[in-house]
């Protein structure tokens, strides 16, 4: 995202429940306090709308992110904002609402992965990059979708699918500035035509879906 946001594009963080607990590391980033509390004002809406439809996003990770070594939803939400790099929040955005600024915004969307990247697709996303451990394939149309590997064992497992084996910081073989390099390279080669792991495939054709009503996290 900091090589996006450095050469004048627009990066895009979004899954609003996947960073409750730490929105507060987003919001010191802030361009202006107006900026900062549009995203305390989401944090707020997530609360009444759980509480509403009877649960709530203070809860422990799903048995999938038990199983990779997660205790507690702020470690996961710890990770989540970590993902938006280091630069300044220039704006937070409700729900598949056009995305104007340059640079590092937020948008408000569920943390459920297909309306998620709807919602920044209808945005005005171009490419979406999108980060599994355990080996997710979701591939999303209209948009490209550049799945990350967290880990080299499952992408070796499942190198048909992947696009970048980002486990390779792990293994000692390429520094977090050096891998940060590979996927903004893959990012303008995607851009440019280069079809992903997902298109090759021909996969994403019925992961195009709006935030339904009802309780969706």
């Amino acid at each position: 995202m900091d090589l996006l946001v450095q050469h004048g594009g627009t990066a895009c963080l979004a899954e609003t429940p996947e960073i409750y607990g730490a929105e507060h590391l987003l919001t010191r980033r802030a361009v202006s306090q107006e900026v900062g509390e549009k995203l305390v004002d989401r944090i707020h809406w997530w609360e009444q709308y759980t509480s509403k439809n009877d649960t709530t996003l203070n809860n422990n990770p799903a048995p999938g992110n038990k199983a990779g070594g997660l205790t507690t939803i702020l470690e996961k939400s710890l990770g989540a904002v970590s993902k938006g790099g280091t630069t300044t929040l220039m704006d937070v955005y409700e729900y598949a609402t056009p995305i104007t600024s340059k640079g590092f915004v937020f948008m408000d969307t569920p943390g459920y992965d297909p309306s998620s990247v709807t919602g920044m697709v209808a945005g005005g996303a171009n490419v979406a990059c999108f980060t599994t451990g355990r080996g997710s394939v979701f591939g999303s149309k209209p948009t490209p979708c550049i799945k990350l590997a967290t880990n080299s064992t499952m992408y070796n497992r499942m190198s048909e699918d992947m696009d970048v084996n980002c486990g390779i910081v792990i293994d000692g073989k390429a520094s977090i500035d050096e891998l940060g390099q590979i996927i903004f390279d893959k990012i303008l080669a995607t851009a440019s035509g280069e079809r992903s792991q997902s298109e090759l495939f021909g996969l994403g054709d019925l992961e195009f879906l709006p935030w339904s009503a009802g309780a969706v996290l």
